[in-house]
């Protein structure tokens, strides 16, 4: 997928967002306790006010819960790297045209996980080289799953020979959790934090 990354983000993002924010208030105990899970995750300041994205999302509480628990699973008790799992993230996000996504995902793993031209070479993908065999297999398999839903034999026999059954379980879930996380933040047109360009991003 080859998206004029300006131009994507500018249609994304359209006149605004389609629905209010809510504040910290219209969130209980439960809601709470997961946010603070993620603030410690990604290392946002305590104190600091709901995410865009998160903000609008308090909107169904209940949605919000379960999003919020599977989004924890997905990141912190994981059994994928945590390089191979943003890099499933980032094809997703490209793939999916997902500016908010791809944006925070890359402002989170520029430097620590991923060289700007790595991040460049996931917007080319499993063709690009430079990859080792699990990364080729692991954009691969977010590749196939955006375009036919599901993993073919080939790519999932080269991910198990260097994932364990666990590990292969989880990574459809995660491209698929985030696949949901692209169709929301672009549905509901989320507006970008100050750090994040969009698509541009790398």
């Amino acid at each position: 997928m080859s998206w004029d990354a300006a131009a994507r983000t500018a249609r994304v993002l359209g006149e605004g967002e389609r629905l209010p924010r809510l504040g910290e208030d219209a969130l209980d105990e439960r809601h709470m306790a997961a946010l603070e899970r993620l603030r410690v995750i990604y290392g946002y300041p305590k104190g600091e006010p709901l995410a865009s994205f998160f903000a609008t999302l308090a909107n169904s509480p209940e949605f919000f819960a379960g999003y919020i628990s599977l989004g924890v699973a997905a990141t912190e008790q994981s059994a994928l790297s945590r390089r191979i799992r943003e890099l499933a993230v980032l094809r997703a996000g490209w793939l999916y045209g997902a500016p908010y996504m791809w944006g925070e995902h890359v402002h989170a793993t520029r430097a620590a996980l991923f060289t700007s031209e790595e991040i460049d070479r996931i917007t080319v993908g499993s063709q690009a080289q430079g990859w080792d065999e699990l990364e080729r297999a692991v954009l691969r398999a977010v590749e196939e799953l955006h375009g036919d839903a599901m993993i073919s034999d080939a790519t999932w026999d080269e991910l198990s020979e260097h994932l364990d059954s666990r590990q292969l379980l989880e990574l459809p879930i995660l491209v698929g959790h985030y696949a949901t996380t692209a169709f929301l933040q672009n549905s509901l047109r989320t507006r970008l934090n100050d750090h994040n360009p969009g698509l541009t991003a790398r």
